[in-house]
């Protein structure tokens, strides 16, 4: 079976770009969910959609996105969340998920997801993990056997305004080591510090499972301090308002020194962080966006799409977009992927490997070019 296209983005960036090998660390699985599967699948159970037409849902779902809030935007994943309560949805979607990322040129991902929110139908949160790893698996062997590999693993994501974050972090510890690398705190941030989750936090730590929190993405610095002294975070989710610790003339405060000279990962999402307003103190175009202020100032900056589904994008788009707006180089993008491979949650020996595909994948391309 050939990997297939994804049929929810609009690819322009040109081919080039789309071999290139890519590491994606930030993307929700409710959030790349097919179009057309997302039809179909309402469509058998009787869910209803704002639109049942590709290009008309595809529309609204932009709409939803470009609202600059990201109350609005969220809304979008009760859509998603309800075609995917049970284990025989939960394993055809995480398959179609891995041939999408074959098509973008991803050799290595990390995918984020709540359990929680998947449980509605009576499927218990074990049982949505173990369908997921199915689907990702299949899809990785399916796209393997077509020379296109991509290794696909699980970061189990806990809700901050659930009740349930104790859970899930005992949840994500039953699975580590089969599929499961990591642990993430997301949801609201204002008013939901990590501190308040201090005691599944230290349970993660005790068993060696590394945390990143969404953080710096709809609140600021404190958010950023919370995730870090409290969360112990190894990369935080979007950090793009780690920026508010840098002045005018280019000084970094305390809070960013620490982010910069401890090499957190930022796992920044362009298109997303627009959608929603993140640095909306900046402006209001990607140009805006402090992506190349951090870069510069040698901040841990990777590229991820967040929701391929609500922006319509895809990990070669996002690169397109980074290299339009600020004029970065081959040398610049495989720098981000380089980033990502170093603060990918596997041993060291692995992150070398991925690595060397990365730099040996961008040397070809190189060599083509010249």
């Amino acid at each position: 079976m050939h990997p297939l296209p994804s049929s929810i983005a609009s690819i322009s960036a040109d081919h080039s770009l789309r071999t290139l090998p890519k590491v994606s660390l930030h993307e929700h699985l409710d959030g790349c969910v097919r179009l057309d599967t997302l039809i179909d699948l309402s469509a058998a159970q009787g869910a209803p959609l704002p639109a049942t037409n590709h290009e008309d849902l595809r529309t609204w779902f932009l709409a939803q996105s470009h609202s600059g809030s990201l109350v609005a935007y969220l809304q979008s994943f009760a859509l998603t969340s309800a075609v995917m309560q049970s284990a025989e949805n939960l394993r055809r979607i995480a398959r179609e998920y891995v041939h999408d990322l074959a098509y973008d040129g991803v050799v290595y991902a990390e995918v984020r997801w709540a359990p929680e929110k998947m449980t509605a139908g009576g499927l218990g949160l074990d049982e949505a993990v173990d369908a997921v790893r199915t689907g990702l698996r299949i899809g990785m062997d399916e796209v393997a056997a077509v020379g296109s590999p991509v290794e696909v693993n699980q970061i189990i994501t806990a809700m901050r305004a659930a009740d349930r974050v104790d859970e899930v972090a005992d949840l994500a510890l039953r699975h580590q080591g089969n599929g499961v690398v990591a642990f993430d705190l997301a949801g609201p941030e204002a008013g939901y510090p990590t501190s308040l989750y201090r005691d599944a936090v230290e349970r993660a730590a005790r068993h060696h499972m590394p945390m990143t929190v969404h953080a710096g993405e709809a609140d600021g610095l404190a958010s950023i301090h919370s995730a870090l002294y409290d969360g112990r975070a190894l990369r935080l989710g979007h950090g793009v308002r780690i920026a508010e610790d840098i002045n005018e003339r280019g000084e970094l405060g305390p809070l960013a020194r620490w982010v910069r000279d401890r090499a957190i990962v930022l796992e920044t999402s362009p298109t997303s962080n627009l959608h929603t307003g993140v640095f909306a103190a900046w402006g209001d175009t990607m140009r805006d966006h402090p992506f190349d202020a951090l870069y510069r100032n040698h901040f841990q900056v990777t590229v991820n799409t967040d929701n391929r589904l609500m922006s319509d994008t895809t990990l070669t788009q996002e690169l397109h977009v980074l290299q339009q707006t600020f004029g970065y180089s081959l040398d610049d993008l495989e720098t981000f992927q380089l980033n990502a491979a170093r603060g990918a949650f596997v041993d060291t020996a692995r992150r070398a490997e991925i690595s060397r595909i990365v730099r040996d994948g961008f040397a070809r391309n190189r060599q083509r070019c010249a």
